[in-house]
């Protein structure tokens, strides 16, 4: 397994590797951190700066990870020049990404948001299965998983292969929540079979978005996992305009698993 770390410009990424190395660990997985910058200008001296910032850039991840007990965890450095969503798929083409781990507002000052311009950018740009975990959190097996879902239709079982992962190894109890939101259809009321062969209960509920439906019933369920799918009309239905995402809009304590659902 591969693990993907953007690192952005907050003071809290030695966390969130920490959390990944941990995880990796428990995994027997390798370790990417990447960063992404994007140098432009006249060509001539463009070449000597470019490769400054790479240098920089590249300290600046050693500087990271060196602050974390990287126990027996390959960790590999990788900088990008360009966009985020080409730096992304130039890794994945390159080593094959399993999945990313990142923490909320990685790259963003404003405190009221959940999720900042970077981290946004890449849980609706890439369909890479994402883990979210909240700065502060600590690595502890996942016990209780929560799905939510508007739709239980999946084109692919292996969609959830992460999910089954994590409940293999921790052993975890997996809840379906079924959300039935306006303008539903009796097909989205068919639910993968893979999903109900690894799910222990499923519960339905009516509410204006999947969102709304977690809120009601996060307390009940007390999961330490939550789970969505990453479709175009999804758990991020409105939020798809921008990549900033308000803890008005979205807010979860516990780490957010997000598997993607290319086509839908």
């Amino acid at each position: 397994m591969n693990i993907l770390v953007p690192i952005g410009t907050s003071s809290n990424a030695n966390q969130t590797l920490q959390y990944a190395v941990d995880f990796a660990q428990d995994f027997g997985a390798e370790i990417y951190v990447m960063d992404v910058f994007n140098v432009s200008g006249k060509t001539g001296t463009l070449a000597n700066i470019t490769q400054k910032v790479a240098d920089n850039s590249k300290e600046r991840l050693k500087d990271v990870v060196g602050t974390v007990d990287t126990k027996d965890v390959s960790i590999k450095i990788a900088s990008f020049n360009g966009e985020l969503k080409d730096g992304l798929r130039e890794i994945d083409k390159g080593i094959g990404i399993d999945l990313i781990i990142l923490a909320p507002r990685s790259n963003d000052i404003q405190e009221e948001n959940y999720l900042g311009q970077t981290s946004g950018a890449i849980i609706k740009r890439t369909n890479i299965p994402t883990l979210i975990v909240p700065k502060g959190t600590a690595y502890i097996p996942f016990k209780n998983i929560l799905v939510a879902f508007k739709s239980g239709i999946l084109k692919r079982k292996r969609i959830l292969d992460p999910l089954i992962s994590i409940k293999n190894k921790h052993k975890a109890v997996v809840n379906l929540l079924m959300v039935k939101t306006p303008g539903y259809s009796d097909d989205d009321l068919k639910i993968n079979t893979a999903l109900m062969d690894i799910s222990s209960q499923l519960t339905f509920t009516e509410n204006s978005t999947t969102y709304h439906g977690v809120l009601e019933h996060f307390q009940a369920k007390h999961p330490d996992l939550l789970c969505v799918f990453r479709r175009k009309r999804g758990f991020f239905k409105k939020l798809w305009e921008k990549s900033t995402i308000s803890k008005s809009e979205f807010y979860a304590p516990v780490p957010v698993l997000v598997l993607s659902v290319k086509k839908d």
